[in-house]
């Protein structure tokens, strides 16, 4: 991976994975909204139902396999891989394969036919970067999080938010952060290393994927700080 402590600040061509979910909604809500970003295109499996003159979408359904759509994945210089799953209920193996295997196989894509990319990876706090903790679903993401940074982008960054709040107007909330919105001005107040809002994730990204940012690692601190920035 390239030294990335500066980047030009530059116009965004970005690609948005997870898009019908919380964390995808929120950070193409705010690509859409942001002038730095000039073109994003949505990868899904199904459609995010947003129409936008910035918003191209692609829907294809085997993410293990992207032979089909490939040349159409050149020409971009950020990607914001929001896609994820609940690691409860699943063996490890199959856990590893929707996380670890489809992610990297994403990207080793990307990076082959844009190397200037910024790789922006949703992760979680209290992520394993040792891989050998008792944590299942915190070793998989700290393995995913270290093979991304091998790879040959131009900059790749972990993000690592813990309690978010969902962008007004969202549509794909799930319900405990529903249940729990009322709480967040008091997680804010009391515990502002674990809480920090859906937009200011976005925010984020796109100041990151534009500007650079000194850690390659950005814990929820980290990301209300990149987000002014």
């Amino acid at each position: 991976m390239k030294s990335t402590l500066i980047f030009n600040k530059m116009k965004l061509k970005a690609i948005v994975t997870g898009a019908t979910g919380m964390v995808g909604e929120g950070v193409l809500q705010e690509c859409l909204e942001n002038p730095a970003v000039e073109a994003v295109l949505v990868i899904g499996r199904k459609s995010c139902g947003v129409n936008h003159p910035k918003l191209k979408e692609i829907l294809h359904g085997d993410f293990y396999d992207l032979s089909a759509i490939s040349d159409k994945l050149t020409g971009y210089n950020a990607c914001f891989f929001c896609l994820g799953k609940s690691s409860v209920g699943m063996k490890e193996a199959d856990y590893y394969k929707v996380t670890y295997t489809l992610t990297l196989h994403l990207a080793e894509t990307l990076v082959k036919r844009n190397p200037d990319m910024t790789f922006c990876y949703v992760s979680g706090a209290a992520t394993d970067s040792t891989e050998k903790g008792k944590s299942m679903w915190a070793r998989v993401k700290g393995k995913t999080e270290n093979d991304l940074m091998k790879l040959p982008f131009k900059g790749v960054y972990n993000f690592r938010p813990g309690f978010m709040k969902a962008s007004a107007g969202a549509k794909n909330t799930p319900g405990i952060y529903k249940a729990f919105a009322w709480m967040y001005p008091f997680l804010r107040a009391l515990f502002p290393k674990f809480a920090c809002t859906l937009k200011e994730v976005g925010q984020a990204m796109i100041h990151v994927a534009s500007k650079g940012y000194e850690k390659h690692i950005l814990e929820v601190k980290d990301i209300v700080e990149a987000a002014k920035s």
